[in-house]
């Protein structure tokens, strides 16, 4: 994925998540959030903040989710702090993880 754009990035990890039923269980138990209303809520920072706190909380997934990716760690890292910052400013309402 050449794409560094943090919301591509957020969307993307996300799909790496709900690949496996494992982590897509533990994300929604986590965030006590339904599959529809994750749906509903693609579009906000938030949601794509709680994505990316999720795969970055645990290094081998990390790890493997940029590997998914094709991209380096530090990316994931980088497009969680874009997002985290626009939300800092008001963008949408607290979500997460």
């Amino acid at each position: 994925m050449k794409d560094s754009d943090p919301f591509t990035l957020a969307l993307s990890a996300l799909g790496w998540i709900l690949s496996d039923e494992n982590h897509a269980d533990r994300f929604l138990a986590l965030t006590g959030v339904s599959p529809d209303e994750l749906r509903a809520r693609l579009n906000e920072e938030s949601v794509l903040v709680a994505v990316l706190d999720f795969v970055l909380a645990h290094e081998p997934d990390t790890i493997a989710c940029a590997q998914a990716l094709n991209i380096e760690p530090q990316v994931l890292v980088a497009a969680q702090a874009q997002l985290a910052d626009r939300g800092r400013h008001g963008m949408d309402a607290d979500w997460g993880a």
